[in-house]
């Protein structure tokens, strides 16, 4: 069924200030890490899981993230930031939300689902976001009933130690919007960077080309991954070679984006052998412990 636009959604007004209220779908290490971001900045927020067991390790890693904030000496009493943490499975729960942010994996139909499940319990002027690295925002506005009220709010891994949020502008996003989103990065205390809807947005799609390459030359016997990752430290300044930032994001991840990004842009985003092989033997990165580097 095609969704039927909410009227009251073009009378919103849309404030660069941070909402009192925000909740994020998806609890998992990026979820927690824009929970923290939010929590930090002075937020309530709510963090809504699948399932219990699932909604209490959200909890933990918000938990563990506002730890290290506190041993870095960012913030200091932690029990402050954590009375604002709430954690749930139910989405009626994000009815008072200012703002949602959607954190879901990169699987096209469970971001629509998820989208539309939370749309549905908002206030006409409120705010959805997709933290999507790669996916079509103009899409993924299409399935929504107020698509005018839906942006891309992209945060990079790890959370509290990047300073660059990707804002991605739907086609059918308003203009104000997008004004508001650029305010509510720079209080979070990052640099917003502005890209209109196209395949892998400005970051995915570079990032992605580069580690590719990284991977075939990996693959071909060039060098080894921490020479490949040491000349594009040392020599282009790079803060992190492109294959142990694969490991990071993980290899699962970078295998979505790079199949999502050679269907829409062609074979020049051709997943390589070796990250087909390595996602099936269940090398995923540092959170499995093994990718291109030894993480144990």
């Amino acid at each position: 069924m095609t969704p039927t636009p909410d009227a009251a959604s073009h009378n919103a007004v849309f404030s660069p200030t941070l909402p009192h209220f925000v909740g994020v779908l998806g609890g998992g290490r990026m979820g927690a890490g824009i929970a923290h971001a939010f929590l930090l900045a002075g937020c309530d927020v709510l963090v809504v899981e699948r399932d219990l067991d699932a909604a209490e390790a959200a909890r933990v890693r918000v938990e563990s993230a506002v730890a290290k904030s506190v041993e870095r000496g960012v913030v200091g009493n932690p029990d402050a930031f954590l009375a604002r943490l709430a954690v749930s499975t139910e989405y009626p729960d994000f009815a008072p939300c200012e703002l949602v942010v959607e954190a879901v994996p990169e699987i096209w139909d469970l971001k629509v689902v998820s989208l539309q499940g939370v749309e549905e319990h908002l206030a006409a002027n409120a705010v959805l976001a997709s933290n999507t690295s790669s996916l079509s925002m103009t899409g993924l506005a299409a399935e929504l009933a107020r698509p005018a009220n839906f942006i891309g709010l992209h945060f990079f891994n790890p959370v509290p130690a990047s300073t660059l949020i990707e804002v991605v502008i739907a086609q059918q996003t308003r203009p104000e919007l997008v004004a508001a989103a650029r305010g509510w990065v720079e209080a979070l205390g990052k640099t917003a960077v502005v890209v209109h809807d196209a395949p892998g947005f400005a970051s995915s799609r570079l990032g992605v080309a580069i580690a590719l390459e990284a991977m075939r030359m990996v693959e071909e016997g060039v060098a080894s991954a921490e020479d490949i990752d040491n000349a594009m430290v040392l020599g282009y300044k790079h803060p992190t070679g492109p294959l142990r930032t694969t490991d990071i994001v993980g290899l699962d991840v970078r295998l979505g984006i790079a199949e999502y990004l050679a269907a829409t842009l062609g074979e020049r985003f051709a997943p390589p052998q070796i990250l087909r092989d390595k996602v099936a033997r269940g090398e995923l990165g540092r959170k499995t412990g093994q990718g291109f580097f030894d993480w144990a």
